[in-house]
């Protein structure tokens, strides 16, 4: 049963404590890394067979089989994904940005140009954990930020097949290429190649611990786009919510993951309870009921405070990856929200929505790192380079600045470049 805090009776740390995966995967992730780049495809091959079951002749998946996977999906689903397509590229093209370039009167230029990197590399999920939703999330922005090339990794099941589902959605996003291998030994292919997997320049999507351990060790050598934890919810309600509405919403993050994180803050004692008896009552018509129960027993909070000023401030010190707010004129608390991935605002507006269909993207900060870092988005899949032009006279306006400031650290080298081109007699 989820526990009930009552704020300011408890210590701290019982408010704002998080579970941590224990899982010790970094000497396992760091020997995977090492024998894909050591062995390339064969180590690809061989970790698929161990890991997933699968005995596969080509990694590679094919227009052919991208064909059956349509085929075999309802057309109503491919409707629902275009829609959804829709929704994220309106969102996310107001993303894009334009560089700038500044002309001062003495013939100074400086600017800054955007450029997208060539190859996005996306890891999608498979098993109980398929995800088509996280596709369209991830190489859609990459596509409006105009990457070149979007390749997709994500594992076979046993039969050496892809979700067609996930096909169905790389298909609909268009992503370029895709390959099936998952784990960390996909990322490591993505951050180093293969004989056939390319190596990209950004890596992004969600994992298990060892596809995080993975991004962690690649980077540096390619950029990822965050190391993300469980997933969580974090509801900001008061008194006069349903709560029927309110527990399903906390079921919804609760069933991705026994360590995930649904937590409930209300001004609300009456709110409080009732909410406590409403998720025992949906938690055994779930069928993924055994997820979901060891998620809200070992992880779920229900805190309540006096007043929704207060409330507003533990979530932000919690800084949770979704947040509903649900509360009147929700609008009027936004700018108090100042730490959360991404915000639902309002009693009918579930945290489900961002999962598929509104058009925000749903790959968001965790554990507490949205007090620093943003959902993905366009800006994840550009680079910014400044650029600066001088005539001989505005170097010589300023030359002798430079010089100075530079023997001030001592770094006459630098003195020397800045006054060579001015000073004819420099020593």
């Amino acid at each position: 049963m989820i526990r009930i805090l009552k704020y300011g009776e408890v210590e701290n740390k019982d408010i704002f404590s998080r579970v941590e995966p224990k899982a010790d995967v970094e000497t396992i992730v760091s020997e995977i890394i090492s024998n894909v780049r050591k062995n390339g495809d064969k180590a690809l091959f061989e970790y698929t067979k161990k890991f997933d079951k699968a005995e596969l002749t080509s990694l590679l998946v094919s227009e052919q089989e991208i064909a059956e996977a349509l085929d075999s999906i309802e057309p109503e689903f491919i409707e629902i994904l275009k829609r959804a397509k829709e929704n994220i590229e309106l969102f996310h093209k107001k993303q894009l940005r334009n560089g700038f370039e500044i002309k001062k009167e003495n013939g100074v230029i400086m600017g800054q140009k955007i450029t997208p990197v060539d190859r996005a590399g996306l890891y999608v999920p498979g098993g109980t954990a398929a995800y088509p939703s996280t596709v369209l999330m991830d190489s859609i922005p990459a596509k409006i930020a105009g990457c070149k090339e979007v390749v997709m990794v994500t594992p076979p099941s046993a039969d050496g097949k892809v979700n067609p589902a996930i096909l169905a959605a790389a298909s609909v996003a268009g992503v370029d290429r895709i390959f099936k291998v998952g784990g960390a030994q996909a990322i490591a292919a993505l951050a180093y190649s293969t004989e056939t997997i390319p190596k990209v320049d950004k890596i992004v999507g969600p994992g298990n611990a060892f596809v995080a351990e993975a991004k962690k060790q690649v980077f540096g050598t390619v950029s990822i786009d965050m190391i993300a934890g469980p997933s969580e919810i974090l509801i900001v309600a008061d008194g006069k919510n349903n709560p029927e509405y309110v527990a399903a919403d906390l079921l919804s993050q609760a069933e991705h993951d026994k360590l995930a994180s649904a937590v409930l803050v209300t001004d609300s004692e009456t709110l409080a309870e009732a909410v406590s008896a409403e998720l025992e009552k949906q938690l055994s018509l779930l069928e993924r009921e055994e997820i979901a129960r060891a998620s809200i027993d070992n992880n779920g909070k229900i805190i309540v405070a006096d007043d929704i000023k207060t409330v507003i401030d533990i979530a932000n010190e919690i800084a949770p990856e979704h947040l509903e707010l649900c509360v009147d004129n929700p609008f009027d608390y936004l700018e108090s929200i100042r730490h959360a991935g991404s915000v639902f605002m309002g009693r009918f507006c579930p945290e489900a929505l961002g999962d598929y269909l509104a058009g925000p993207n749903h790959t968001l900060p965790t554990s507490g790192t949205a007090k620093f870092s943003s959902p993905l988005s366009v800006d994840d899949f550009i680079k910014k380079t400044q650029y600066t032009y001088f005539t001989e006279e505005a170097l010589a306006a300023v030359a002798e600045d430079v010089e100075y400031f530079a023997k001030k650290e001592g770094l006459t080298a630098h003195a020397k470049s800045a006054v060579i081109r001015t000073k004819k007699d420099y020593e």
